[in-house]
């Protein structure tokens, strides 16, 4: 049996507070001198629905965890504008904790959101990144979109009606709306029934608090119209340096269109496609996902 120790803090970031987690095995010495650290998705996720992720800890790997500003554990800033919520905020928010927790070598895994941040990221090429995980993210928000777009097709017909109606409405808000959104949810989020507990601690966060995911996606995943509408990094990924590994699940929201410009583009880049998972197959199938990654992160073909 497994035994972890949990260190919990925060590092300040621009006069507010970002919150971490390291869970360390309990037969190392302290944090290794090359963590996986990750990104959680959104924007507006906290990092509860990833703490499966902890199964990668080894006595030489530490993951460190952290919720984004504006979430979770971390700084709420519910009256900060949308000119406030930028890509260039979470960078260098990122670039603090790393700074923060003597950081150096690293590998990095980035979910949904967390895996477009992570791009960003590694587009920069940073000193300490050594291996990069992109999981079930799009390589633009036209193709997040686009898929979107044909995956909500394929819902019910009375359904659509519903989503249709209320979206032209402006009324995103009603209980109607919310029970017509997790048809889709339950097909290409999670498909594990029930909503598993870590799951659901994350969708509570962001009801709490939907700042940085109305602003920056919008009320749903499939209904974008907040700033991150237009954000692509295609053009910018023969960029990244390090060998990356792209995932995504057969029923996931992020279809392979969305993520092949990452395969194609990044140089020494890698693809697995979980055929029982839709966007979380770090849940939906945990075991293969671990091993796969563990796989790719210790170097082996």
């Amino acid at each position: 049996m497994r035994v972890h120790h949990v260190e919990e803090g925060a590092v300040e970031f621009d006069g507010h507070r970002t919150y971490y987690r390291v869970t360390t095995d309990a037969r190392s010495n302290g944090r290794s001198e090359r963590p996986l650290v990750v990104v959680h998705g959104g924007p507006g996720c906290t990092h509860d629905y990833l703490l499966s992720l902890t199964d990668l800890v080894s006595p030489e790997r530490s993951v460190i965890h952290y919720d984004q500003l504006g979430n979770g554990r971390s700084t709420h800033l519910p009256n900060q504008r949308g000119e406030f919520w930028t890509v260039e905020l979470f960078l260098r928010e990122l670039d603090r904790l790393l700074e923060t927790l003597g950081v150096t070598d690293y590998d990095l895994l980035g979910q949904s959101w967390g895996g477009m941040l992570a791009a960003e990221h590694a587009v920069r090429r940073p000193a300490g990144l050594r291996r990069l995980v992109i999981a079930n993210s799009p390589a633009s928000m036209d193709l997040w979109s686009l898929e979107a777009a044909r995956l909500r097709a394929a819902l019910p017909r009375e359904v659509q009606g519903i989503l249709a109606a209320h979206e032209e409405a402006g009324t995103t808000n009603s209980p109607a709306y919310g029970e017509a959104s997790a048809e889709y949810y339950r097909r290409h989020v999670c498909r594990v029934d029930p909503t598993p507990p870590e799951v659901a601690r994350t969708f509570e966060w962001i009801a709490t608090d939907p700042t940085v995911y109305h602003t920056m996606n919008g009320p749903t995943e499939f209904h974008v119209v907040g700033t991150l509408r237009g954000w692509s990094i295609v053009d910018r990924l023969s960029a990244v340096a390090v060998p990356t590994l792209v995932i995504n699940g057969a029923f996931d929201e992020a279809g392979d269109d969305t993520v092949r410009p990452f395969v194609e583009r990044i140089p020494d880049a890698r693809w697995i496609r979980f055929d029982a998972s839709s966007h979380m197959p770090h849940i939906e199938e945990r075991e293969a996902y671990m091993a796969a990654v563990a796989d790719f992160l210790n170097g082996r073909p």
